[in-house]
C-alpha cells in the first residue's frame, strides 16, 4: 500500500467569505462551517474560534483534536466509517493543511477532559498550542445521555474537520512524502538482511466514555488485526475517549502517529518495518488474556524479530501493556514499551499498576502526576469551571483570578504515550 501524504503549509487562519487556502492563509466561512457542526438535531448551539500561537487563549475542556485532510486520491475518503462510507484507506494521495487543527470543546462529557493554553506555561507542555486552531464549541440539547453527548460532538468534529480538509483538495502541496508498506512476504524479501520490526498500537477501549473506533466500530469489538501503517493517517483510527488528557490519543495523533513515522523513516536503513498490529485494552480478565494471546500470535505469525508497543492511558491498561510484553518475548521477539508514569507528586510513588521483568526495554513519557500553575488568559473558549474536576484537576484548582493549580494530567497532551509530546529527560 503506497500513500502520498501531500503538505500544504499554512502560515495564517482568518475568517473570510470563502473556505480556501490563498497565499499559504486559511480562509474559513465562519457561517458555513458553522452549519456543517450543526447538521445535528441533538445540537443546541455551536459557536466557531479561532486560537492562534502566542495568544492570551485557553480552551477548556477539549474533547478531541483532528487535522483537517482530505482524500485526493485513491480508495475511500477521511473518517472511514463516520463521514466516509466503509472502504479501506491508506493509499492513493491525501492533501494534508499542515499546521492547523479542528479543536472540539462545549460542555464537559465527562471528567477527564483537558486544557489547551495557547501561552504561557501550559503551552510548552501541549503539541497544540503551536498549531493554528480552528475550535468548534458544540453543546448539546438538555437530557442527553453522556454517551451520546460524546457521540454528538464527536461527529461535529470529523464534519468540521472534513469541511475544512476541503479547501485543500486543489492546491499544490509545498511538499509530498511518500509512505509505502508492501503486502508482508515482498516487504520481507525487499530488505532480507534487516531486522523484521513491527508496531504492536494498543487502543483505549475500556468503556465508559473510554472509546476508540477503527473504520467506525468501537475498537472493544474487535479482536486484534493487522492493518497497513497508512491506514490512520486517512482517519482509520478515531478518538471517542474522555480519558486523561496528557496521554489521551486525539484524532489528530492517530492521524500523525510519530512511531509510524520514525519507523517509515527508518525502513530500508537499519530496519524493515512489516506491519502494524492493532489491540485493544479491555477490562475483564478473559479480554484481556484473548487479545494479548492473539496480539503474540500475530506478530509471531508475521515474521517480526522485534516490536514497539504503545499504550494508551493508565492503570488498567497497564496490565494489557505488560500481558502484551510478557508473551511477545516468551515467543523470543523482542520488545520496547512507551508508557507514561503517574509515580506521584513528589515521584516517589509505582509508576505503573503492573511489570514484568520481561519489560526491561521502557521508554516513559513523563510522570503525569507533576503539578504546575498555569496563568489566567485574557481569553476563555469554553468553560473554565470544569478545571476543579476534570483528571488531574481538584476542588479548588481554579482560582479567583483565572489561575489553575493542578497536575498537568489537565494538559492534553502533555505525556502523550506516541511521544508527540516536548517532555524530554536529562542524564546527569
Amino acid at each position: 500500500m503506497r500513500l502520498e501524504v501531500g503538505n500544504i503549509f499554512i502560515k495564517d487562519i482568518q475568517f473570510g467569505g470563502k473556505t480556501e487556502v490563498k497565499d499559504g492563509v486559511l480562509y474559513i466561512n465562519k457561517d458555513e462551517l458553522k452549519k456543517v457542526a450543526a447538521n445535528d438535531e441533538r445540537i443546541a448551539s455551536v459557536e466557531i474560534y479561532l486560537a492562534k500561537p502566542g495568544e492570551e487563549t485557553r480552551i477548556i475542556p477539549v474533547k478531541d483534536v483532528i487535522e483537517p485532510r482530505v482524500k485526493v486520491s485513491g480508495p475511500g475518503g477521511m473518517f472511514p466509517g463516520f463521514i466516509a462510507k466503509v472502504d479501506t484507506v491508506g493509499e492513493g494521495r491525501t492533501h494534508v493543511l499542515k499546521g492547523t487543527a479542528l479543536v472540539t470543546t462545549g460542555k464537559i462529557v465527562g471528567f477527564q477532559e483537558g486544557i489547551i493554553d495557547m501561552s504561557g506555561p501550559g503551552a510548552e507542555y501541549t503539541p497544540f498550542s503551536k498549531t493554528l486552531n480552528i475550535v468548534v464549541k458544540v453543546d448539546p440539547i438538555e437530557g442527553l445521555h453522556q454517551h451520546e453527548h460524546e457521540a454528538v460532538v464527536r461527529l461535529a468534529g470529523l464534519r468540521a474537520a472534513a469541511y475544512v480538509g476541503e479547501a485543500g483538495r486543489s492546491v499544490e502541496p509545498d511538499e509530498v512524502k511518500v509512505y509505502e508498506t508492501k503486502p508482508l512476504l515482498q516487504q520481507v524479501a525487499e530488505y532480507p538482511d534487516l531486522p523484521k520490526v513491527a508496531y504492536v498500537y494498543m487502543l483505549q477501549t475500556q468503556g465508559l466514555l473510554h472509546d476508540t473506533y477503527v473504520y467506525g466500530v468501537d475498537a472493544k469489538r474487535i479482536i486484534p488485526t493487522l492493518i497497513y501503517p497508512t491506514e490512520p493517517m486517512d482517519g482509520a483510527i478515531v478518538s471517542g475517549n474522555c480519558v486523561s488528557a496528557c496521554d489521551k490519543n486525539p484524532t489528530y495523533i492517530h492521524q500523525n502517529n510519530p512511531v509510524i513515522e520514525e519507523l517509515y523513516a527508518r525502513h530500508g536503513k537499519d530496519l524493515n518495518f512489516i506491519g502494524v498490529v492493532i489491540t485493544n485494552e479491555n477490562v475483564t480478565l478473559a479480554d484481556k488474556e484473548r487479545s494479548s494471546n492473539m496480539t503474540a500470535k500475530l506478530v509471531e505469525l508475521i515474521g517480526a524479530d522485534a516490536v514497539i508497543i504503545s499504550e494508551e492511558g493508565f492503570g488498567n491498561p497497564d496490565a494489557d501493556l505488560v500481558m502484551n510484553c510478557s508473551k511477545i518475548e516468551a515467543k523470543g521477539i523482542k520488545t520496547v514499551l512507551i508508557t507514561d508514569e503517574y509515580a506521584g507528586q513528589d515521584g516517589a510513588s509505582q509508576s505503573l499498576a503492573d511489570s514484568t521483568p520481561a519489560g526491561d526495554a521502557v521508554v516513559s513519557a513523563g510522570n503525569a502526576n507533576e503539578v504546575i500553575t498555569l496563568p489566567p488568559m485574557k481569553t476563555v473558549i469554553g468553560y473554565p469551571e470544569v478545571a476543579d474536576v476534570i483528571a488531574g484537576g481538584t476542588a479548588g484548582s481554579l482560582k479567583p483570578d483565572g489561575s489553575i493549580t493542578a497536575e498537568i494530567q489537565v494538559i492534553t497532551g502533555a505525556t502523550n504515550e506516541l511521544g508527540f509530546h516536548y517532555l524530554t529527560a536529562k542524564g546527569f
